[in-house]
C-alpha cells in the first residue's frame, strides 16, 4: 500500500504539472487519449484535472494562467471526442465483433451503448462524468451517425462544463485547504472510488454478453 501511495505522490506531484512543460503536455494528453480512443478508457481524467486545478492554487509562478491551462484542457477533450465519432463512423459495426484484448473490452462498448440506447443525444454530455462510458461514447455516437451538429453541441457543451467543473473545484479547495496538497495521493484515491464505483456497479449488475 505505501508503494502505491508513493506513486500516486510521485504521478499526481503538484508542482510538477504546474511547473514544467512536460507536466501540462502529460495533462492535455490524459484528458484528449480518455475521451476518444477506446484504449485510454483506464485513465484518471478526473482525478488529474482536479489535482491540475490544485497544482494552480497553490503555485502562483505557473508556466501558463489557471484559465488558458483550462480552455487548452477543454480543447483538448473537444478533439478526443471528435477523433472519437470519426473512428466509430469508420469503423462502423465492426468495432462490435472485434474481440476483446488486453485494451479493448467489448463489454465497455455494449454499455455505452446501453446508455445512449436509454438516453440519446445527451449521452454525450452526460457521458462526460461517467468513467469508461465517456471514452466510447463518442464512437457510439460515430457507429449510429448522430448528426455531427448536434453531437458538438453535445461535446462542446458537455467538455466545457465537465473540465469546468472538476478543475475549478480543485482550484478552489487548494486555495481554502492549503493542507490537502500534503495529501494528495489520499484524495486521489477517494476521487477515483466516488467517480469510478457507480459505473462498475451498472456495468455487473447489467446482464451478462458474450465477449
Amino acid at each position: 500500500m505505501n508503494d502505491v501511495l508513493a506513486f500516486l505522490q510521485y504521478l499526481f506531484e503538484l508542482d510538477w504539472i504546474s511547473d514544467h512543460p512536460l507536466g501540462l503536455i502529460f495533462v492535455i494528453l490524459i484528458v484528449f487519449a480518455e475521451t476518444g480512443l477506446f484504449v485510454g478508457f483506464f485513465l484518471p481524467g478526473d482525478s488529474l484535472m482536479f489535482v491540475t486545478g490544485m497544482a494552480f492554487a497553490g503555485n502562483r509562478e505557473t508556466l501558463i494562467g489557471f484559465v488558458p491551462m483550462m480552455l487548452l484542457v477543454i480543447l483538448a477533450g473537444v478533439l478526443g471526442n471528435i477523433v472519437g465519432y470519426w473512428f466509430g463512423k469508420k469503423s462502423g459495426a465492426l468495432l462490435f465483433k472485434k474481440e476483446t484484448s488486453l485494451l479493448f473490452r467489448r463489454s465497455h462498448l455494449l454499455a455505452a451503448k446501453a446508455f445512449y440506447d436509454k438516453r440519446g443525444a445527451g449521452t454525450i454530455f452526460v457521458a462526460r462524468f461517467l468513467p469508461i462510458i465517456r471514452t466510447f461514447a463518442p464512437i457510439i455516437a460515430g457507429i449510429v451517425q448522430m448528426p455531427y451538429q448536434l453531437f458538438m453541441l453535445y461535446n462542446v457543451l458537455g467538455c466545457a462544463v465537465w473540465v469546468s467543473s472538476f478543475m475549478s473545484i480543485g482550484y478552489f479547495l487548494g486555495q481554502q485547504y492549503p493542507a490537502l496538497r500534503e495529501s494528495i495521493e489520499y484524495v486521489i484515491i477517494f476521487l477515483v472510488v466516488v467517480t469510478t464505483l457507480p459505473v462498475l456497479y451498472r456495468m455487473i449488475r447489467r446482464k451478462p454478453t458474450t465477449e
